[in-house]
C-alpha cells in the first residue's frame, strides 16, 4: 500500500515537498475511527510509547517505594531537552538510588535544547549520559531494576526483568502477539519491537480509558496522566510541542513523540488513541500531522490550535527571516469525527 500524503511544504505557487504516512485512531474498546494509509504494518514506536513504558515503574509498586514526585515519572516517559531542570532532576534521582550519571547506558550527546548546548561549549565542558533525551527513561528502568532486586549491570538488555516488564504490558495493551514482530535496538540502547499502528492506537486509547485495565494498572496508568500534565515541561522541555500541547490543553491531550516521524496520543476525557507515522521519518511533517489530528478530533480548542500552530506547522522562511512558504496538512487529515 501506498500511503497517502499526510503533510505538505508549499513555496510561492508550487507544493514544493510532500510527506507520506499512515494514522490509526481508535476507542478503548477497540474500534477503529480512523484509518489511514497502512495501519497493520509494523513500525518501531521509538520514544512514542515512553508513558506505556513507565507503567510498569508505578503498577509494581517501585514508584510508591521510592517516594517518586511527579517530576520524577513525567521524566520517566520524557525525551527532555537535556535542560540545566532536567540533568540535575536526572543527577539526584540516581542519587537517590545510590547510583551516578556511570551507570546509566544511554550514552552521551549534546543537550537538544540549543541554549543548554551553547551553555556548556561556553563553559568548556562536555555532555554527559544525564544529557542524554532518555536519561529519565533510563532512570525509571534503574528503579524498577532496584525494585525487583535485579542487577544493574545489563539493564537494557532484552531479557533483563525490566525490559520484560514493558513489552508484557504492550502486548497486553495493544491485544498484539510481539513475538513475531521485527526488533531492533533504540538510539538510546533499548530493545525496540515492531507494532503496527492500529496496535499502537489501541494501547494508547487504554491509557487514555484506562478503568477496563484492572484497579492495580488502571490507577498507575491515572498516575502518569497525572504526572505528565503537572510537569510537562520535564516530558520535553521548553519550546517542545508535546510540553507546550499538554500545557495548553491541562492535560485534556497528552501526546509524545518518537524518532524517525512518530506520535503517539491519548485524549482521556474521549477515551481516543493516536498513532501517527511519517514515512520518510521527517519530524516536521509529524508535528504537523499530530497537532491536526488532535483538531479533527476536537481535541485541540480554536484558541489552543492557534496558539499552537506557529510550532506545530511553522511558516518556511528563507535566510533574511521573510516568509516564503508554509507547512500544511494535506486534505486527507480533513475528515472529522
Amino acid at each position: 500500500m501506498t500511503n497517502p500524503v499526510l503533510v505538505e511544504i508549499r513555496r510561492g505557487d508550487a507544493i514544493e515537498s510532500w510527506h507520506r504516512g499512515a494514522l490509526a485512531v481508535l476507542n478503548s474498546a477497540g474500534e477503529t475511527l480512523v484509518a489511514l494509509g497502512d495501519t497493520d504494518r509494523a513500525i518501531y514506536p521509538r520514544s512514542a510509547i515512553k508513558p506505556l513504558q513507565a507503567i510498569p515503574l508505578v503498577e509494581s509498586g517501585a514508584a510508591h517505594r521510592f517516594a517518586l514526585d511527579d517530576a520524577q515519572i513525567s521524566l520517566a516517559c520524557a525525551s527532555h531537552g537535556g535542560e540545566p531542570m532536567h540533568v540535575l532532576a536526572v543527577q539526584d534521582w540516581l542519587h537517590s538510588l545510590s547510583l551516578d550519571s556511570s551507570d546509566l547506558a544511554c550514552g552521551a550527546h549534546t543537550p537538544l535544547y540549543a541554549p543548554a548546548a551553547a551553555a556548556l561549549l561556553a563553559q568548556g565542558r562536555s555532555a554527559t549520559a544525564l544529557h542524554n533525551n532518555c536519561s529519565g527513561k533510563h532512570a525509571g528502568f534503574l528503579t524498577l531494576t532496584r525494585h525487583f532486586g535485579a542487577a544493574i549491570d545489563g539493564y537494557i538488555e532484552r531479557d533483563h526483568a525490566a525490559q520484560l516488564a514493558w513489552r508484557d504490558t504492550l502486548r497486553e495493551l495493544a491485544d498484539d502477539d510481539l513475538s513475531v514482530r521485527p526488533r531492533g535496538v533504540d538510539g538510546c540502547g533499548i530493545p525496540v519491537i515492531g507494532i503496527p499502528l492500529r496496535s499502537m492506537a489501541l494501547a494508547m486509547a487504554r491509557f487514555a480509558d484506562p478503568r477496563g485495565l484492572g484497579p492495580v494498572r488502571s490507577e498507575a496508568v491515572v498516575r502518569i496522566q497525572q504526572a505528565l500534565t503537572a510537569e510537562p515541561l520535564m516530558m520535553a522541555g521548553t519550546g517542545r510541542l508535546c510540553t507546550e500541547t499538554i500545557h495548553l490543553t491541562q492535560g485534556r491531550a497528552l501526546i509524545k513523540t518518537g524518532a524517525e516521524g512518530v506520535y503517539a496520543g491519548a485524549v482521556p476525557a474521549s477515551g481516543l488513541g493516536i498513532a501517527l507515522k511519517i514515512d520518510d521519518g521527517n519530524r516536521r511533517a509529524a508535528d504537523c500531522a499530530i497537532a491536526t489530528v488532535l483538531r479533527r478530533i476536537d481535541a485541540l480548542h480554536d484558541d489552543e490550535w492557534h496558539q499552537l500552530q506557529p510550532l506545530a506547522c511553522p511558516p518556511i522562511e528563507n535566510v533574511a527571516g521573510m516568509t516564503v512558504g508554509s507547512t500544511e496538512a494535506a486534505q486527507v487529515l480533513s475528515f472529522s469525527l
